[in-house]
């Protein structure tokens, strides 16, 4: 599943200009349904600006690839709606319209199916969000029957098909995904029995967990939520796909076309994975098609892994551990985060932050960037936000006997940590060390990663000492005051391209 998160430091390869306009993104969806295996093509109404006649301009463009592969059976176009929080609905109003809208533009052009018949729902913490999202949108298609088609079904025939997804993006909440999606699961096949037939999609993310939790328990968390929504199916009598939002760097999920053996088997059980921007246009283009192909093949192969009851518990222990020692250190050091991620060039024409339309994100008390930013300052840096509390999380796991939970619930720990620590930058870290304290608590982590899980942190290639080289520069610039912004911004791409994602 193509998104449209921008995290690419390059260019695309069908266009000059490494940013992505709004107006482009038509373009987009047709090149990647063509020119790789994409299956699908989330749209996203939650964080950025939309064009809403998506549907229209598809259709109009794309005759002759949706007669060989039509739109809404062999290819798909999902909505990530806003979350349903009773506030600033306007954007997911406008996204109920526009879906049965389409609905009535494919009855027009002799199409069989909807284009779209599912949405994702962010932020989700309850059943009763996707019970209400799907209730408003069956009174909104009742409107719409009743205004525009007068009696006829097209609405009812529409609601047998659709689908609210939800999109789950807290540790606390993975850990306990049962209590979401059960609930919610039997609502639904007692109103719609042919969702047991076609079985539920759900949907975890790994760079919000992570942001909010670091590393360790973010990924903890999913293998849980997968074990548990797997139970919740088999009790339901139906089957469960679950969609995993990754990104390319280790942090944000460590999925990129050069680490498929690993994720795959770390994530075994996940049915659709998002490609970010970065995995299609940070790599040449014929190892991102080779890799999406395999992963086709690949992905249906491998089963949920079920996570024992005893080890279920022991991971929510260490996630608290973990968790307890992530989160104060983030609060501290997040006005340097902030500071950095000022520097980092847009890639979509997304939502502000905060504001008028935006949403923030945050730990504590204090605001940080969305994930992108958040991970990109810190590589931009040196210091990969996966090494952070990683260190004394694991002497406090070792201390209560839990080291052995981690290496069975998460096998591609040291991969992902020397992947990381090949952009780790010893003298920026002990420069920031001289300054603020809990910099040193970083350093401690450093020295136990490498001593407990004995592995070396550090450039292993040309390219990463250039890397070290670049954010020692970006960190000289922005300490001595008198380097331009052009300046810092151009150093921060080109570390950005050297680790193939720009955050």
């Amino acid at each position: 599943m193509a998104t449209q998160h921008p995290d690419n430091a390059c260019a695309p390869w069908w266009q000059e200009n490494a940013f992505i306009a709004t107006q482009d993104e038509i373009e987009e969806v047709m090149i990647l349904f063509k020119d790789l295996p994409i299956d699908e093509y989330m749209w996203d109404w939650e964080g950025k600006y939309v064009d809403e006649a998506v549907g229209e301009k598809l259709f109009s463009r794309g005759q002759k690839l949706f007669s060989k592969h039509p739109l809404g059976t062999d290819l798909h176009l999902t909505y990530r709606i806003p979350a349903f929080d009773g506030e600033k609905m306007h954007r997911m109003a406008r996204a109920f319209m526009n879906i049965l809208a389409l609905a009535d533009l494919s009855k027009d052009i002799g199409v069989k199916r909807p284009p779209v018949t599912e949405m994702f729902l962010p932020l989700t913490t309850s059943a009763m969000q996707p019970i209400k999202v799907r209730e408003a949108f069956k009174e909104i298609a009742g409107y719409h029957r009743s205004v525009f088609h007068r009696g006829k079904h097209a609405a009812s025939d529409l609601l047998k098909m659709f689908d609210v997804t939800p999109l789950i993006e807290d540790v606390p909440s993975l850990l306990s995904i049962d209590r979401i999606v059960l609930p919610y699961w039997r609502k639904l096949l007692k109103e719609c029995p042919e969702a047991r037939q076609r079985g539920q999609r759900l949907f975890l993310a790994r760079s919000d967990p992570a942001m909010n939790a670091g590393l360790v328990p973010a990924v903890l968390a999913v293998k849980v939520a997968l074990s548990l929504a797997k139970s919740a199916a088999d009790d339901c009598d139906m089957d469960v796909y679950p969609i995993l939002g990754t990104g390319s760097l280790p942090f944000r999920g460590s999925v990129n076309p050069t680490y498929l053996d690993t994720f795959l088997h770390q994530y075994s059980g996940v049915r659709t994975y998002s490609i970010q921007s970065a995995f299609r246009y940070d790599y040449p283009k014929d190892e991102v098609r080779s890799a999406l192909k395999r992963m086709q093949k690949e992905v249906p192969k491998h089963r949920i892994v079920r996570v024992p009851d005893t080890d279920r518990k022991s991971i929510g222990k260490l996630c608290k551990i973990f968790t307890a020692i992530w989160q104060p250190t983030i609060e501290s050091i997040a006005p340097l985060i902030n500071e950095v991620a000022a520097y980092l060039p847009q890639r979509r024409e997304r939502l502000q932050h905060i504001g008028l339309f935006g949403y923030s994100r945050g730990i504590g008390k204090v605001r940080l960037p969305r994930a992108i930013g958040f991970t990109g300052a810190l590589y931009s840096l040196g210091i990969p936000p996966e090494l952070i509390a990683t260190g004394r999380g694991l002497i406090r796991a070792g201390e209560m006997g839990l080291l052995d939970v981690i290496e069975d619930h998460y096998p591609a720990l040291r991969e992902d940590l020397k992947h990381a620590g090949k952009y780790l930058n010893r003298e920026n870290l002990s420069l920031l060390a001289k300054k603020k304290n809990v910099f040193k608590e970083i350093e401690c982590d450093i020295d136990a990663i490498e001593k407990i899980l004995e592995i070396e942190l550090g450039a292993e290639k040309p390219r990463h000492v250039i890397h070290r080289n670049l954010t020692s520069s970006i960190y000289q610039r922005l300490t001595s005051g008198d380097s331009s912004k052009e300046a810092i911004q151009r150093d921060l791409i080109e570390a950005a391209v050297i680790r193939r994602s720009l955050g």
